[in-house]
């Protein structure tokens, strides 16, 4: 695919006249403030028919956003709650993302607790049709309004489900990293077929993981390189496996480690 240099824009939402080709718009929700004092706000990113942007885990292809917090006051932990994504096949790759509008939540713990939280970010990400853009916006969010924002919590009743098992795993070395091999509770295997791995750490590079089916449950492998080239210590308890179907997705937090 094509790509165009990065574009950089300053924006509270950005302006039209700003915008790269394929985003429409792009700005940070007012959003709330939670009974727990938490500041609720949203990433919102509409884009023009047939362009698509990235989930957080995306595949072999595809650019996740990436936020800079830095210029946020009373700011202390930032905590993403990821609608689960559309499977998106293009040009022969699979990759995860959406399709005209990404609300992405946001779960902002203040500094202070008596002080208010001014979220600002810079956020990197991609966007795709014939060709791909980088984009770079600067946002900040408004103040926080009276009552819950109806689009956010929409977005946040889309997250995947959080599953009460934990796959089993087996875990390789191979000549540039590691080799997970997940296999997911039969419970739970029937409501999806597309995988998704990965760690926390997202200077981890993983690949788009190959599925099969044994016994009625799913099986799934994928690579986990880092930056060095070589085999690294992966804990089993970092692993985050995503389960995603048609319409429903769940997710298992850490696996256990099973030998050969």
């Amino acid at each position: 695919m094509k790509t165009l240099a990065l574009l950089l824009m300053t924006a509270a939402p950005a302006l039209a006249q700003d915008l790269p080709p394929g985003l429409a718009s792009a700005e940070l929700l007012p959003g709330w403030t939670t009974a727990e004092g938490h500041r609720m706000t949203a990433l919102h990113l509409r884009l023009e028919p047939g362009w698509k942007t990235y989930w957080r885990s995306p595949g072999d292809a595809g650019v996740p956003p990436r936020f800079d917090w830095a210029a946020s006051r009373n700011l202390a932990e930032v905590r993403m709650l990821w609608p689960r994504p559309e499977v998106i096949e293009s040009g022969g790759e699979r990759t995860l993302g959406y399709h005209g509008e990404l609300v992405l939540p946001i779960e902002i713990a203040p500094a202070n607790p008596a002080a208010p939280v001014e979220p600002r970010a810079v956020v990197d990400f991609g966007i795709c049709q014939d060709i791909c853009v980088p984009v770079r916006v600067e946002l900040q969010a408004g103040p926080a309004g009276p009552a819950p924002d109806p689009l956010i919590e929409a977005a946040i009743a889309r997250q995947p489900e959080s599953s009460d098992h934990q796959p089993e795993c087996h875990i390789a070395p191979i000549q540039d990293g590691m080799q997970v091999t997940a296999t997911l509770p039969a419970a739970d295997s029937a409501r999806g077929d597309e995988v998704a791995m990965e760690l926390a750490d997202d200077e981890i590079w993983v690949s788009a993981p190959e599925t099969r089916e044994a016994g009625g449950r799913l099986m799934a492998q994928a690579d986990f390189v880092a930056a060095s080239g070589k085999p690294f210590p992966l804990d089993p308890e970092a692993l985050r496996v995503t389960l995603i179907g048609p319409d429903d997705a769940v997710e298992f937090e850490g696996c256990r480690e099973v030998a050969d």
